[in-house]
């Protein structure tokens, strides 16, 4: 006969808890030494974007509850915001530039838990790695193979970038749909748009906005295609 353990709801907190700390702990870690070895900047960055993006995968594997989601998010928002100014995240802010991109980032993951956590959380995850892997990929490649570039506001960008963004974009989401319902015909008539736009705001969003706009358009706009 199976055992069943029981565990009392602050256990089931203190593990959640600890679970998301650990993979952020593993993030940090890693570029820690990728910063160490002196590699591109831009990678660690990107590291940690991708690395922070998985966080919200992990709380809604775990169930973790909107508050804390919401609380986490607004305590790293402040960081992110305190880090523009101070530095607390080097890793972040040594690639050239200064934007509020990182605050941004840290502000959509708190919109999206606090309005879709509790009846739509596939839709804030959705939005969130739409933003971490397909920005990430999109410097990356656009880095390494962007022949084709433009500028806007000043933001330099490629066409292979883009396309990435486009693709990486397609991938997660239809990844996130294949894990609550299965790829069905009517998501690919969502995740095309949906991905096409994401790329777009994030070739043109100016300032670091993209961290802000790309999540929540793809978060509200795949839910509202989905519920037509």
């Amino acid at each position: 006969m199976p055992i069943t353990i029981e565990l009392s709801p602050m256990t089931t907190l203190i593990l959640q808890i600890s679970a998301v700390a650990t993979w952020l702990g593993l993030v940090f870690l890693a570029s820690e030494v990728l910063h160490r070895l002196e590699q591109d900047p831009e990678l660690v960055r990107k590291v940690v974007h991708i690395g922070t993006g998985h966080v919200l995968l992990i709380a809604w594997w775990l169930h973790i509850p909107t508050w804390i989601c919401v609380c986490a998010g607004v305590l790293f928002s402040a960081i992110a915001l305190a880090s523009h100014r101070i530095n607390i995240l080097p890793m972040l802010n040594d690639v050239g530039r200064k934007t509020y991109g990182v605050f941004y980032y840290a502000l959509s993951i708190t919109i999206l838990v606090t309005l879709l956590w509790d009846n739509y959380p596939q839709y804030a995850v959705i939005g969130v790695m739409v933003m971490s892997w397909g920005d990430g990929m999109a410097a990356l490649i656009g880095k390494r193979f962007g022949k084709h570039t433009f500028v806007h506001l000043g933001n330099k960008r490629s066409y292979e970038g883009s396309f990435a963004m486009f693709a990486t974009s397609l991938v997660v989401m239809l990844g996130i749909f294949g894990i609550t319902h299965g790829v069905q015909a009517k998501d690919i008539g969502i995740v095309i748009p949906v991905a096409a736009i994401a790329a777009l705001l994030e070739a043109y969003s100016p300032g670091g906005t993209d961290n802000l706009s790309v999540p929540l358009s793809s978060a509200f706009l795949s839910l509202a295609l989905q519920s037509l």
